[in-house]
């Protein structure tokens, strides 16, 4: 008894260690399970925090940054993915602001101001996203987060102007209201983003900031209102003409007005509301000499010539500016390059065109040629197969029994074997068959890569498969002959009569088709070659003839080998 409860309690401890073992070991999973989903990064290079961003689930990332240390924490946050983004740049991206603020708790002014690969920064991304709230959070944390630019010295006020967000806009002014006068790197302001994307809420908003925003100009001496003249809202130039009427008469680098602008766009009801305005001047003179009534007239706009004539538009007699022989000549230099550089551009687009219309020609080719050395093996194999039967099967059959045979005539011997049509048909027969089996092997041995190669053993073995045919048709009727018997040849006259009009009517035809197309391959050369004499002259122009050869070669729907 004692030896019995001493092994069971051995037992029982042995189970009680293994239990633990199991325990240990599931741990063990367990922690390694999550530090390997800390350590190893998503498809775009994606930490846990990142995921907990993107997902928006504040707990989750309140648990990763619970469960870092100190040290580690600012690390995390400032972790970059593939595209640059950090944890908080996502959640910025996303609208999460729950998880902005958390994010913002473990961060300093630095790390948010972190650009992604877009050049865009945590603060960009919302601006131009729309999230309000996480703009909030952002300012309350940092406000010196309104001030970042991108890579164009365009700021977040800029961002959001462009996309219409004027709850933003009214945001980021209230922050400080001279954002609204940095300009980007081609010195336009926020008010002329918004004029030109036609944003009227904006506009009003921006000018009610600071009105003389409206006189600033940019690098081209344009101001909003030239911005506005390009769209097609009129309300954003009424808003642009109230702080200052004007800014009508401000001429930029070309000399240009508003007007001019308006004029050369087509805008109708941009120059209608121009013409309203009191003072101003209908025909005022750009550098080059040109009114807006000239410009109408020079663009053929009647709608626009008419109302323009009505408003006391005229042709300028005399430019303002006399033109300046320097600048004529830079500005026609500058056109000439222009052109140049456009027809490099398009010559460039009708090569590639031509590139991808002669790779469609030659996969259309490898693909005519694959099928025909198929089709060829098959009726080589098919006439094989008929040839080779038809010896077996003569009619009249074969001598089985000697005791009843014909003398001079051997066992297995056809009995129409000393027949001149038979013998006309075994031979033509045989060579039919030998004719079928030598282009099976042929075909079934070799491996063709190079086209011209192929084409060249496509066309040799498709003459010897026309031979193979006529020969198994020449056997054919060689044997009606035989079956009809003497009394009936009219039917195997007949049978003849039709077979050469169809054999002959059928190879001449392809004949005709192998001719007009080597014909038409030679002429095809002659202008390739006529072509590659003038490219030296011109490249468009032999790359324009390509295109012609290749859209020729293209519209051809068969041709025969």
């Amino acid at each position: 008894m004692e030896r019995q409860s001493s092994i069971r309690l051995g037992a029982l401890e042995k189970l009680k260690s293994f239990r633990g073992m199991e325990k240990q070991k599931s741990f063990r999973g367990i922690m390694s399970l999550e530090r390997r989903s800390r350590d190893s990064p998503g498809k775009r290079g994606d930490t846990p925090l990142h995921l907990a961003a993107r997902s928006g689930s504040v707990a989750h990332a309140q648990r990763i940054l619970a469960d870092l240390d100190r040290a580690l924490v600012a690390e995390m946050a400032a972790k970059q993915n593939q595209d640059g983004e950090t944890p908080l740049y996502v959640a910025a991206e996303k609208g999460h602001a729950d998880v902005v603020r958390e994010i913002l708790k473990v961060s300093d002014v630095q790390m948010a101001g972190i650009k992604a690969s877009n050049c865009f920064d945590a603060f960009h991304i919302a601006a131009k996203q729309g999230h309000l709230e996480v703009l909030k959070e952002m300012l309350q944390a940092f406000p010196a987060l309104a001030m970042t630019t991108n890579s164009v010295n365009a700021t977040a006020l800029d961002t959001a102007a462009i996309q219409g967000h004027v709850d933003i806009v009214n945001l980021l002014l209230e922050t400080d209201a001279s954002l609204a006068r940095i300009a980007r790197n081609n010195g336009k302001t926020v008010l002329h983003s918004a004029a030109r994307m036609g944003h009227v809420e904006v506009v009003r908003s921006l000018l009610n900031k600071d009105p003389d925003i409206g006189l600033r100009t940019d690098k081209k001496g344009q101001t909003a209102l030239h911005m506005a003249s390009k769209g097609q809202n009129a309300d954003i130039v009424v808003e642009l003409l109230k702080p200052d009427i004007s800014v009508v008469h401000v001429e930029d680098k070309q000399g240009n007005r508003p007007l001019h602008v308006a004029t050369r766009k087509g805008n109708i009801i941009i120059v209608q509301t121009l013409l309203s305005v009191e003072g101003i001047d209908v025909n005022a003179v750009n550098r080059s000499g040109e009114t807006a009534f000239a410009i109408a007239e020079k663009m053929n706009n009647e709608e626009l010539v008419n109302i323009l004539k009505e408003a006391g538009g005229v042709i300028a007699k005399e430019p303002v500016h006399p033109p300046n022989s320097a600048k004529q000549l830079k500005k026609t230099v500058s056109d000439i390059r222009h052109d140049v550089q456009s027809q490099i551009k398009q010559t460039r687009q009708t090569k590639m065109q031509v590139h991808k219309i002669k790779k469609r020609l030659e996969k259309l080719h490898i693909g005519g040629l694959n099928n025909a050395i198929n089709s060829n093996t098959v009726v080589a194999v098919l006439i094989a197969t008929v040839a080779f039967a038809a010896i077996f099967t003569v009619p009249g059959n074969f001598v089985e029994d000697l005791s009843q045979a014909p003398p001079d005539m051997s066992l297995g011997q056809a009995y129409v074997a000393s027949n001149p049509a038979f013998i006309v048909f075994l031979v033509f027969d045989a060579l039919a068959l030998f004719i079928s089996l030598a282009v099976v092997v042929v075909q079934t041995s070799l491996i063709v890569v190079e086209q011209k190669a192929k084409k060249r053993m496509v066309f040799v073995m498709n003459k010897l498969m026309w031979l193979a045919c006529l020969f198994i048709s020449v056997a054919f009727i060689a044997l009606t002959y035989v079956v009809v018997g003497r009394d009936d040849w009219w039917l195997a006259w007949c049978t003849m009569a039709i077979g050469t009009v169809i054999m002959l009517t059928t190879l001449g035809s392809m004949c005709y088709c192998i001719i007009a197309h080597r014909l038409e391959e030679k002429n095809t050369r002659k202008i390739r070659k006529a072509s590659a004499s003038q490219s030296r002259g011109s490249w468009s122009r032999s790359v324009d003839s390509d295109e012609e050869i290749l859209n020729s070669e293209y519209k051809t729907k068969m041709y025969a080998l």
